[in-house]
This record gives structure tokens, sequence and C-alpha cells, in this order.
């Protein structure tokens, strides 16, 4: 077992300094520096606005509230590196947010609190509005839905006959490259609602938008038995990391 001296033992040398007076030191200027670098970010912010930040910077200003008490820069950086993009970040998993050092249960359950209300955000700018006249805003609420879901979701828009949303639903939730759809029931849901027109939405967890054979001849069982009862689908949207496709905008429909 090694034998600790307490620092009284030690010799004192004129013109030395105490070892707890150099951490005590160190500690309060690290606390000031971190302070400072918060309040000049937080201006920065203000005054040119969230263009003049790079994305670690953002994620700073976010991380300040969440992590008050730590340099944040290191954790900022360390999520842009292991996820990519801030859109990754917020749609990646809680369990794959906790592997990143700094970032522990309660951090990661408020990044999904934030990537909700982004979500939440979006559907607002769609809500009672004509969907087809705002079909920009409704790639981005799907994409911000969608895109960094791990497993595929097919997502139905129900519409009124004036093409106002009545609802918005996830139908289905299958593995990372399948998901299982069945024409009678997103007919049969399309009654209960009363709706007259659908959009059907599903994401491809691999990034790449294009449509398979199968993902075109699913549209077409769907296109034919709303047919029968006067329900249009409008489109089958298919959302990707890399972008979407619309299978009507490429003819497939």
């Amino acid at each position: 077992m090694r034998n600790i001296h307490p620092v009284a033992s030690r010799p004192f040398h004129a013109g030395s300094r105490p070892v707890l007076g150099v951490s005590s030191l160190s500690g309060s200027g690290n606390s000031a520096h971190h302070h400072g670098h918060r309040e000049r970010l937080r201006e920065r912010f203000q005054n040119a606005g969230p263009d003049a930040l790079a994305d670690y910077e953002l994620l700073e200003l976010l991380l300040f509230r969440l992590i008050p008490r730590r340099d944040t820069k290191p954790i900022a950086k360390a999520l842009l590196d292991r996820f990519g993009s801030i859109s990754e970040i917020m749609g990646a998993p809680t369990k794959l947010l906790c592997e990143v050092p700094g970032i522990g249960e309660t951090v990661a359950g408020d990044l999904k609190v934030f990537a909700a209300l982004t979500q939440r955000m979006l559907k607002t700018d769609i809500i009672d509005k004509p969907v087809l006249a705002s079909w920009s805003s409704v790639i981005e609420y799907c994409n911000s839905a969608m895109a960094y879901e791990r497993r595929e979701q097919f997502r139905i828009l129900f519409l009124d006959k004036k093409n106002r949303l009545i609802a918005d639903e996830v139908q289905q939730t299958g593995t990372v490259d399948h998901t299982p759809v069945y024409p009678r029931e997103v007919v049969r849901r399309a009654l209960e609602l009363s709706a007259t027109a659908i959009i059907l939405v599903h994401n491809h967890p691999s990034g790449d938008p294009t449509p398979s054979r199968a993902d075109v001849a699913m549209t077409h069982k769907i296109i034919e038995a709303a047919a029968a009862l006067d329900i249009t689908v409008h489109d089958h949207v298919i959302i990707g990391r890399s972008g979407h496709a619309s299978l009507k905008g490429l003819s497939l429909i």
C-alpha cells in the first residue's frame, strides 16, 4: 500500500505556491472563461442572428440551458461528429444520444422534447390549410417527423373535400426495410374520418428515397381500392435523409 503524506509535511520553499491555491485559481479562471464565452455567443446570436453561428455553436446555445456547469463546446462537437448534422442528432434515439460523453438520459430526453416541439411547430403550418397549396410545408413537416426514423413508418394524411388536413396518422411501423400495408385498412380509416382524399407517406431508413417496385405496386392497389369509394389518392411521398420522392412527380401514378 502506498504511503500518503499530508501536504503540511512537505517542505515549503520561498516563492513556491501551495498546491491547493493553484487548483483553486485554475478552476476560477476556467469558470470565468466559460461564462464569458457563453455571453459572447449569446450576444452574437442576438445581434447577428443564427446564420452567424456554426452548427456546433447553435448546439452550444441549447446545451447551455441543459448543462449549466460544463463547457458544452466539446459536447456539441462530439454530437456532430457522431451523428453528422443537427437533424440527425434530433432524430437519434435516446439510447444512442446517451453514448456521447456528457449526454445523460435527462439531457437526451430534453433534446427529444426540443425535436418534438419542432415537429409540432411545422405541423401547425399545414393544419386547417389546403395542403396542396402548402406542399412545401407538408414536405418539411414529413421530413422532420420521419426522415431520421430507424424503422419504416407508413403515414397517411387524411383530407376533407377542400383538401384541408383532417388527421395525420402513422398506420404501420415495420422493420428497417419493410412495412406491411393493407389497402382495406387504409380505405376503412378514410371512411371513418369522412376523408375524401389522402396522401400516403413513408420513409426509407436507408436514406435513399427512390421508390421500389413494391412501393409502386402497393400504391396502385390502394388507389384502386380507394377509387371504388370515391376517395382520391393525391400522392405517395417517400422520405429519406437525402431528400424525398413523389410518385406523382415521377409519373409513377
